[in-house]
C-alpha cells in the first residue's frame, strides 16, 4: 500500500542577523513575463534644476536601482494581500492618533 503524504504545516520567518543591511527605496517599477514578476526598487532624490530641465526634454527621470527582486507569479497574490493587510493595519492606527508599537505580522 502507497504511504500517503504528510502534511506539515509551518511558519517562515525571516533569520536577520544583527548586520544585515537595509535599502531605502521610495519608488518601484513593475513588470513580469509569464513566469514571474519583477519589482525593480529605485531611490528618487529630489530634482535639481538641471534635473527639471532634463526631464522636459526627454520626458525621463533616471533613479539608481536599488534592488531588483523577482518572484514567482504563484506569490503575488498573497504578496499583495499582505501589503494590503499591513497597509490596512497602518491606516488603523494612524486613525486612531496612535502610531505602530512595532512590526505587524
Amino acid at each position: 500500500m502507497a504511504e500517503q503524504p504528510r502534511q506539515v504545516n509551518f511558519t517562515i520567518v525571516p533569520a536577520d542577523a544583527p548586520d544585515t543591511p537595509r535599502t531605502y527605496a521610495n519608488f518601484c517599477g513593475v513588470s513580469h513575463t509569464p513566469f514571474d514578476f519583477t519589482l525593480t526598487f529605485c531611490e528618487v532624490q529630489p530634482l535639481s534644476e538641471r534635473d527639471v530641465q532634463a526631464a522636459q526634454d526627454e520626458h525621463v527621470i533616471r533613479a539608481p536601482v536599488r534592488a531588483r527582486v523577482v518572484v514567482p507569479v504563484q506569490i503575488v497574490a498573497s504578496l499583495a494581500a499582505a501589503l494590503q493587510e499591513q497597509l490596512r493595519a497602518y491606516n488603523d492606527a494612524q486613525a486612531a492618533g496612535g502610531h505602530l508599537k512595532g512590526p505587524v505580522h
